[in-house]
């Protein structure tokens, strides 16, 4: 599987010492991660710095993760997206693949598990971004 050597993922989620761990753990793994409280913040950092994969929590106060997700793909359609949840029901993470999230983990979530949809994650957005580049050149 070839996946960018540099890439950057965007954690969302109201639990700080949930978030706090999974950053860690992720770092740990040489991952450049970068974890914010809600879906607002989360857009406005979106706004202001790249990242490939963004993992968001379905279930969080104000802007939940499947509003986010909508607002994400919207702005950024590129955006690949995988939705994290201990709470919702396999309708919700449904519900969110068909808004064009990549896939779902339930929590507590297995750190090799998510990793690895995060590859695949970035694989599918390295595919379509040359799917992109390959059509303007046959334009």
């Amino acid at each position: 599987m070839k996946v960018m050597e540099k890439f950057r993922v965007l954690i969302v989620d109201d639990e700080p010492d949930f978030l706090e761990t999974i950053v860690k753990r992720l770092q740990r793994r040489h991952i450049d991660v970068t974890g914010v409280g809600g879906g607002k913040e989360a857009l406005e950092m979106l706004r202001d710095q790249h990242f490939d994969v963004a993992i968001l929590d379905v279930r969080m106060p104000g802007m939940d993760g499947i509003e986010t997700l909508k607002l994400m793909k919207k702005e950024m359609p590129l955006m690949e997206v995988i939705l994290l949840t201990g709470h919702a029901s396999v309708e919700s993470g449904i519900q969110g693949m068909q808004l064009g999230a990549f896939d779902y983990v339930m929590k507590p979530a297995d750190i090799d598990e998510l990793i690895e949809k995060v590859h695949q994650a970035l694989e599918r957005k390295s595919l379509r971004e040359e799917k992109i580049r390959r059509d303007k050149v046959i334009e």
